[in-house]
């Protein structure tokens, strides 16, 4: 019997992609070892396994950019072994082997100790998406009055943006691009007002309504163009992705004539600090309840498959890998 413990994603001189599931030890670097039980499929893994280069910088490679699991040999006082933690981004599963193995080295400094009422399987259920969104949010203290705008709201980040926010006390407007076929689940997550992304797609006036106090975006380009626009004097604006493109055609008048506030959000490098307080803003203001409804549990033999539907965009929610 043929052990399915690892997957291994291979770069070919044909310029193919092969994937193979691999037994024995396929360890990054780290001070912190951890014996991973779960992981998660996020877009970035489902591009690193069809051997994507902008995400796949290295061959062969482990994907896997969450690791949930137990530490395993430590020598950092903060993170002894038994704890139970999580380490995204911080280039796993892109320049070095990530989660899709059952045992790798992270580093310290990108792990957080789980909060206690936190299992593994929900800690993967989390993954980048949600802790991104984490970060998103608490990067919008301080708002006027007024609605917070969630562009891509069905997408992993959004819509964990949206029940945080929702849970937070903010009035949530959830975009997305289907109205009709997702107004109920976003409803669900806590969504006030559900608006159609095709009023944003194309470019605008600079300044436009003032609605908004603040906004979490993963589309960039015109979206964020309009969102901008559309935000009132003091507010704040996440801005985390780039589903619509990567850039940004605007201009300095909503910054000077608004005060209007812009910030980026990178999880992947995000300090220590920052991923301590994402955890801890999840701990508080996430429906567990919730994200289990947007979760599907599979095992790590299905996740080839399971990738290209994700690429295909035809699956929404949260997919949790066990791994062992």
């Amino acid at each position: 019997m043929v052990s399915m413990s690892t997957l291994l994603v291979t770069r070919n001189e044909d310029k193919s992609v092969t994937t193979s599931f691999e037994e024995g030890e396929f360890l990054g670097e780290g001070d912190l070892t951890v014996d991973v039980s779960y992981s998660s499929l996020n877009y970035k893994d489902a591009m690193a396994i069809a051997g994507d280069r902008g995400v796949m910088r290295t061959s062969p490679l482990v994907p896997g950019i969450d690791v949930v699991g137990t530490v395993a040999e430590s020598s950092v006082e903060r993170l002894p072994v038994g704890t139970l933690v999580a380490s995204f981004g911080d280039g796993l599963g892109e320049f070095r082997h990530g989660g899709y193995t059952p045992k790798q080295c992270v580093n310290s400094q990108a792990t957080v100790a789980l909060p206690a009422d936190f299992t593994a399987e929900q800690a993967a259920a989390v993954g980048t998406a949600g802790y991104t969104a984490a970060l998103c949010v608490n990067s919008l203290r301080g708002l006027p009055d007024g609605p917070v705008l969630v562009t891509g709201a069905t997408g992993g980040v959004g819509s964990i943006a949206v029940n945080l926010l929702s849970n937070a006390g903010y009035e949530v407007h959830a975009m997305t691009g289907r109205p009709d076929d997702y107004s109920q689940y976003l409803h669900e997550l806590g969504a006030h007002t559900i608006v159609d992304r095709a009023e944003f797609a194309e470019a605008g006036k600079p300044l436009q309504k003032a609605t908004y106090a603040g906004a979490v975006d993963t589309s960039g380009s015109h979206v964020l163009a309009n969102v901008l626009a559309r935000t009132v004097w003091g507010g704040t604006v996440a801005s985390t992705g780039m589903a619509a493109g990567p850039d940004l055609p605007t201009t300095v008048l909503p910054f000077i004539l608004r005060n209007v506030h812009l910030a980026g959000v990178n999880s992947v490098d995000a300090p220590l600090h920052y991923r301590q307080n994402a955890w801890q803003l999840l701990a508080r203001k996430l429906d567990r309840s919730i994200l289990e409804s947007l979760t599907n549990t599979i095992p790590l033999s299905d996740v080839v498959e399971e990738s290209k539907s994700l690429l295909e965009g035809t699956h929404h929610g949260r997919t949790v890998l066990k791994i062992s």
